[in-house]
């Protein structure tokens, strides 16, 4: 199903997004070498890899929740290097870390308030609104608290949260964590509706490749903390024996 919806995507040749031989870490251990890629209007790019190979740094270095050490980081054509996260919301870039999806003991419409923390009432009210046109099974929870929420529709609200500020470029963790295969297909499927319904350029770290390769129009792939292949994702999907060399 995923492969069938790849047709509806729109391509642009402006990136959103440019890294160029980006180094980061944490204290003195480097996790990044010189990676760079770029990701363009309307775009979803899967970062792929074996465990360890720095995915989650990239993420978290662009969003600001770790330093860049060399290298640089354009947003819509603006040197970022080291923004705050809080700068970079307001900018347009939004991230959804793995793990802790959603604030368990608030109700899913705070959950979606702190979404839009430096909006005003007014323009929180309007882009909720519009959110839950996306997500219906979360207007029917709106006063139930966050944590009594499966596990498929807790993803579904942090998916929520994170587009309530109206991004111009989303980055997702792992999103298909802790997930019955069901579900994975579920939110992958919300995933590119998201991306075609607004038009927001995604950039995917994810483990189920295959998965994340039916979704994405391009590649990178980590090995590492260097990029060993930047391509087409479709290509790719279809080479297994590349793939097998990607993760030894």
């Amino acid at each position: 199903m995923l492969k069938s919806l790849r047709h509806i995507f729109n391509r642009c040749t402006n990136n959103v997004l440019t890294i160029e031989r980006l180094k980061s870490g944490y204290g003195k251990k480097q996790v990044l070498f010189d990676v760079s890629l770029d990701v363009k209007e309307r775009e979803i790019v899967a970062i792929i890899g074996p465990n360890g190979c720095g995915k989650s740094t990239l993420l978290k270095t662009i969003c600001g929740v770790i330093p860049a050490w060399k290298g640089d980081i354009d947003f819509n054509g603006h040197r970022i290097n080291n923004a705050t996260p809080a700068q970079n919301v307001c900018r347009g870039i939004t991230f959804a870390p793995q793990g802790s999806r959603v604030f368990d003991e608030l109700s899913v419409a705070e959950n979606l308030e702190i979404g839009g923390f430096h909006l005003s009432e007014k323009q929180r009210r309007s882009r909720t609104d519009e959110i839950l046109q996306l997500f219906p099974v979360l207007e029917r929870r709106l006063q139930q608290e966050a944590g009594r929420l499966s596990g498929g529709e807790q993803q579904m609200l942090a998916l929520a949260r994170v587009l309530i500020p109206s991004p111009k470029l989303l980055m997702l963790d792992e999103p298909s964590l802790g997930l019955a295969p069901g579900l994975v297909e579920e939110i992958f499927a919300k995933i590119a509706e998201i991306n075609s319904q607004t038009g927001v350029s995604i950039l995917i770290v994810e483990q189920r490749v295959r998965a994340v390769l039916a979704l994405s129009h391009r590649v990178c792939s980590l090995k590492l903390g260097k990029v060993a292949l930047f391509g087409n994702a479709a290509e790719l999907g279809e080479d297994s024996e590349k793939l097998k060399q990607l993760f030894l």
